[in-house]
């Protein structure tokens, strides 16, 4: 039988999902990596993961066919080079080719987010839309924008980084080097953030039962004392979402997707989070979504997209 591999990578390990020609899983394998392995002995531990998977799901190395791989960082998937990935320290990688030859297949190559996002638009929340935009919200924001059942990356790999668009002129600075990035007001970090500078401000808030500390403060926090009337919490939630909302605005505004997933563990919240967040995003529309339907849901896939993902770059 045939196979084909789907890797995601990760700050600190590479997941391999082994599928079949028809994007049934046949299994999971995740080996650790690090900066401090270097590039060389990454694409040996990578090669090795994948042939570790075959034995796991009793397949022969000889049936793999092919193997897609999403990775952070700035990546020319048409070169198949990784362009630039800052907290591995790789700049102009010819990453697809190296594993190529290791894997004896051919390879392509994404960003992790692009990964993720053809994922969920191939096989999961956005498989019934030809356009979407995902956005995880996580320590900060990955964007994974699908235009036309395609990735959108920009020239040279460099666009669709939306958690560096500027929503707050002169703000927070950002580790980027600019202020006021989107993704300083709207990921779970910015949330954790909030959630904590709220407890030091209202000693008497339920934040502070729910968490216990401050260090105890997680993204879930300050929606659990909102639904229990926290007026210092729903500050929090309140300002939270309407960023997020004027994020997804702009997007939808630049893009006009079909819909918007979002994931990370924030979009759990379900409609404690989407119901305000869609009417927000509804006031900021250039054209309403009467006119031109939109739908903003939660992701599907939850950390397996980008293993999906990249399996769908070789046989989608």
């Amino acid at each position: 039988m045939s196979c084909f591999a789907g890797i995601d990578f990760g700050g600190m390990s590479v997941k391999v999902g082994l599928f079949d020609g028809q994007a049934r899983l046949l299994c999971k394998h995740t080996a650790a990596t690090s900066k401090e392995d270097g590039y060389a002995e990454t694409v040996k531990k990578t090669v090795q993961a994948v042939r570790d998977a075959c034995a796991k799901a009793q397949v022969s190395p000889a049936a793999l066919r092919a193997a897609g791989v999403g990775t952070p960082g700035v990546i020319d998937g048409a070169k198949g080079v990784v362009v630039r990935w800052s907290n591995y320290g790789w700049e102009d990688r010819p990453f697809a080719a190296d594993l190529a030859a290791g894997l004896g297949v051919p390879v392509e190559l994404a960003n992790d987010a692009n990964a993720a996002a053809l994922g969920e638009a191939r096989f999961g929340a956005g498989k019934k839309y030809n356009s979407s935009i995902l956005l995880t919200l996580g320590t900060g924001i990955g964007s994974g924008i699908i235009l036309d059942g395609e990735i959108f990356g920009g020239f040279g790999g460099g666009g669709g980084e939306a958690g560096h668009m500027v929503i707050e002129s002169g703000g927070i600075p950002c580790p980027c080097g600019r202020r006021g990035c989107f993704e300083q007001y709207a990921s779970a970090t910015a949330l954790v953030r909030d959630t904590k500078r709220a407890m030091f401000e209202h000693k008497n808030s339920a934040l502070w039962r729910i968490a216990g500390s401050p260090e105890g403060a997680d993204g879930r926090t300050a929606f659990l004392a909102a639904r229990e009337g926290d007026a210092a919490a729903r500050k929090v939630v309140d300002s939270f979402i309407r960023y997020l909302a004027d994020g997804i605005a702009n997007l939808v505004n630049l893009f006009r997707p079909e819909a918007v997933l979002l994931g990370g563990g924030i979009s759990n919240e379900g409609e404690a989070l989407l119901a305000p967040l869609r009417q927000r995003v509804g006031e900021r529309l250039y054209v309403d979504a009467a006119r031109i339907p939109f739908a903003l849901t939660r992701a599907a896939l939850g950390n397996d997209a980008g293993m999906y993902g990249a399996y769908a770059l070789v046989c989608g």
